[in-house]
C-alpha cells in the first residue's frame, strides 16, 4: 500500500477536481441564476447619491440616534440635509451626513458620520415617520466624541 500512496493521493486529488467542475459548480451556477434570491420590491437600488422623501426621514432618524448616543451633555446640530444619501434596494439606505457637536466648554467641532438604515415595513409607507419601523443597521464616525 505504501507502494502506491502517491497515486492514491493524486487520483484523489483528480477525482475531487472533476466532481467539483462537474458536479458543484454547475448547480452553483443555477442556484445563482433562479428566483431564489431576488426581492420584488419597488425600492430599486442607485449607485448614484440620491434625495427623496425616504431619504430625508433616514437621515432625521439617523440624527435621532446620534443624538440619542451623544447624550445629553452636548450640544448637537444638523444640517437641513444629508452630504450623500444611497438607496441599496429594498428599504435599505446609507447615509453619509455631518454635524456640529458643541461641548461644556464650549468648544465645537464638526464631524462626518456614516449610518446605514433599513425601512422595515417594505412597500407599506403608511408608518414610515415612526422610528420603531426603522433599524439602524450601523452607525460609525461617533468614536472619537
Amino acid at each position: 500500500m505504501k507502494k502506491y500512496k502517491n497515486l492514491l493521493f493524486i487520483l484523489a486529488f483528480i477525482a475531487l477536481l472533476l466532481s467539483q467542475y462537474k458536479l458543484v459548480m454547475p448547480f452553483m451556477y443555477k442556484v445563482a441564476a433562479s428566483d431564489l434570491f431576488m426581492v420584488d420590491t419597488k425600492d430599486q437600488a442607485s449607485q448614484l447619491p440620491i434625495s427623496t422623501p425616504l431619504t430625508a426621514i433616514a437621515y432625521l432618524h439617523c440624527n435621532n440616534e446620534i443624538k440619542s448616543k451623544l447624550g445629553t451633555d452636548a450640544v448637537v446640530s444638523f444640517p437641513e440635509k444629508a452630504l450623500n444619501a444611497w438607496s441599496m434596494g429594498n428599504y435599505d439606505f446609507i447615509i453619509h451626513g455631518e454635524f456640529n457637536i458643541t461641548d461644556q466648554t464650549s468648544n465645537t467641532t464638526s464631524k462626518n458620520y456614516t449610518c446605514r438604515i433599513t425601512y422595515n415595513n417594505g412597500d407599506d409607507q403608511e408608518g414610515i415617520l415612526a422610528f420603531d419601523n426603522w433599524s439602524i443597521v450601523g452607525l460609525s464616525g461617533l468614536e472619537n466624541k
